[in-house]
């Protein structure tokens, strides 16, 4: 099934404006502000950030269900970094931040998934051109 999302930019770079929308009920506004001066709104890199989280999330409890030990929850934080590199803004890290509530793993085990479903995540794949992507994965 195709996702769709739509954006649209009026104006020049640092005073117009933005809008988007992301299926049918996900919407925002987006500037230069909100995307390089921490400004209100949303940016580019916290959709991606948001979708990360969410696939991961969901490879990592379809991983941990299939070995046998289906998870209760999988809460997990995205944080993109974006930094100028070779005078191009450029995603250069992300760090994933998950906790995961699963019943009848041990820590190894659960470390050893968290990792596997880190490089099988669909998101995780289209962001192979992100020089490092680190993940902190720890149990309740």
């Amino acid at each position: 099934m195709p996702a769709k999302a739509a954006a649209e930019w009026q104006g020049d770079l640092k005073t117009g404006t933005g809008k988007f929308t992301a299926g049918d009920t996900i919407s925002g506004a987006f500037s230069f502000k909100s995307r390089f001066e921490d400004g209100p709104g949303a940016n580019p890199e916290q959709l991606i950030g948001a979708a990360h989280a969410a696939c991961y999330s969901m490879a990592l409890s379809a991983a941990l269900a299939d070995a046998g030990t289906p998870v209760e929850s999988v809460q997990t934080d995205a944080t993109v970094t974006l930094r100028f590199v070779n005078d191009a803004p450029t995603i250069t890290k992300i760090d994933l931040v998950t906790v995961g509530k699963v019943p009848g793993i041990d820590a190894a085990a659960f470390q050893k998934a968290a990792e596997e479903a880190k490089t099988g995540c669909v998101i995780s794949r289209a962001l192979s051109g992100v020089e490092e992507i680190t993940l902190k994965a720890t149990l309740s």
